[in-house]
């Protein structure tokens, strides 16, 4: 019998807690972000985010362990849907199988630091205006559910 590393409990602890920790410093960098975000292809990435600066647009992968990266190579998919591309692993693990042309962020629950730049890919205008309203679209959708659960499931009195 095959244990998939990726739906353990373990592995969700570390993941959530590398995913928090990352956003965390995302905000800290003036930068909003969305977890869970779903692309037009069908995939969803861990952590997207804008920069309130530069309008820049950000994914980042969580990876919690090196098992976690050989077994998922969805994140190529990823590239063209981002400006600058990060992968976010906890402090534990060992950084040498990523890709170093992307950028990388150690991260536990507390907070995160950037150990490495990304590499700039430029979206199209037409891209980013896509990205942009799929982030305007998924905040403002998941802020209406918690503030109208109701409304948001379809039952609405």
């Amino acid at each position: 019998m095959t244990t998939d590393i990726t739906s353990s409990p373990e592995h969700e602890n570390t993941a959530s807690g590398v995913l928090r920790g990352t956003r965390r410093l995302l905000r800290a960098c003036g930068c909003v972000s969305i977890a869970e975000a779903p692309l037009k292809t069908g995939r969803r990435v861990d952590t997207l985010a804008v920069d309130e600066k530069s309008g820049e647009i950000l994914i980042v992968e969580i990876k919690s362990s090196r098992a976690d990266y050989i077994s998922d190579c969805k994140w190529r998919e990823y590239l063209p849907w981002c400006d600058r591309f990060f992968f976010a692993i906890p402090p534990d693990m060992n950084p040498s199988p990523l890709p170093p042309e992307e950028g990388l962020i150690i991260a536990d629950p507390w907070g995160g630091e950037f150990m490495r730049k990304a590499r700039r890919r430029p979206l199209t205008a037409a891209r980013r205006r896509a990205m942009l309203l799929l982030f305007a679209r998924l905040a403002a959708s998941r802020l209406h559910a918690l503030q109208d659960p109701q409304a948001a499931s379809g039952i609405v009195p």
